[in-house]
């Protein structure tokens, strides 16, 4: 199988949505950033810390119907011991919501009892969302606007221009296109998009993708992973990577002429019953494993 530096995958820089990013700040109260939380050190933006400048910032991990509970609930305590507001959020059952509003509503008191003062209690706040693509920004941004306000896909790219879209909360919400980084220095960081969703999978090796799945999987979450497949440790053992990979093949019956494994059809259900939480609910990252 042809190697690939992952690092070579990504789409170019998006300079048009960090303009817009720096034109918009100035009519914004605070920033939501999401990131999400399988793995929150890989889907930070690098330029986020320099665009935001002293804006007051809450951290918003998505996706956690999909990530490891526990290790979710570390990330929680692991960010807020940092003095960096976070809030874990299940877009589709809604859990989390309450906890968001509470949050910003702490982060903005000041500005809110300035408000108050003035006698313009009925003033709406303004935020900004940002995050890598496909990190949840708009199923976040329909369950706070109670409809379908935001369109939504489960693939990277959808959000193209920003909106400002009201909420439930007393928040006016601008939703910006995803920005992802423009290169990593850090190959396991790509990978891990990559393995995601957060990377368009048309411009991706799927079948080298899947691999690199497969070794991550029996790091992070062996158990779940090889029960899944009805692999036991035995047959494991000694199997590299990619020849576990074709283990999952053979134990699905994916097979072509002459009894190959069809590794085009292996690479794309591994790495959709991964995005679903098929295989259990799975985080790549631990808090200080940076």
């Amino acid at each position: 199988m042809q190697q690939k530096n992952p690092i070579q995958w990504f789409p170019g820089h998006m300079a048009k949505t960090k303009r817009i990013m720096r034109e918009c700040l100035p009519q914004v109260d605070l920033v939501l950033e999401l990131i999400d939380a399988r793995i929150p050190y890989s889907s930070e933006n690098p330029d986020v810390d320099s665009l935001l400048g002293e804006k007051p910032r809450i951290i918003v991990l998505t996706k956690a119907e999909l990530a490891d509970p526990k290790i979710s609930r570390l990330w929680v305590e692991d960010l807020q011991r940092r003095g960096v507001p976070a809030v874990l959020i299940d877009s589709m059952a809604g859990t989390g919501l309450k906890e968001l509003s509470e949050k910003i509503r702490t982060v903005m008191a000041e500005k809110l009892g300035r408000y108050a003062e003035r006698g313009m209690d009925g003033r709406k706040l303004r935020a900004m969302a940002v995050g890598i693509p496909n990190v949840g920004k708009s199923s976040l941004i329909n369950k706070l606007a109670g409809g379908k306000r935001a369109k939504v896909e489960d693939r990277p790219g959808v959000t193209q221009t920003k909106q400002w879209i009201p909420t439930s909360i007393g928040l006016d919400l601008l939703d910006m296109p995803g920005v992802l980084a423009p290169k990593f220095e850090d190959e396991r960081v790509g990978e891990n998009l990559a393995i995601t969703g957060a990377i368009k999978d048309d411009i991706l090796n799927l079948e080298e993708i899947a691999v690199i799945a497969c070794g991550r999987l029996r790091e992070c979450a062996k158990e779940a992973f090889f029960a899944r497949y009805k692999i036991a440790d035995g047959e494991a053992e000694g199997l590299d990577d990619y020849d576990l990979f074709r283990l999952i093949g053979k134990k699905r019956g994916f097979l072509i002429g002459g009894g190959e494994i069809n590794e085009e059809r292996t690479a794309k259900i591994l790495l959709d019953e991964f995005r679903g939480a098929k295989i259990g609910r799975i985080s790549l990252e631990r808090p200080g494993e940076r």
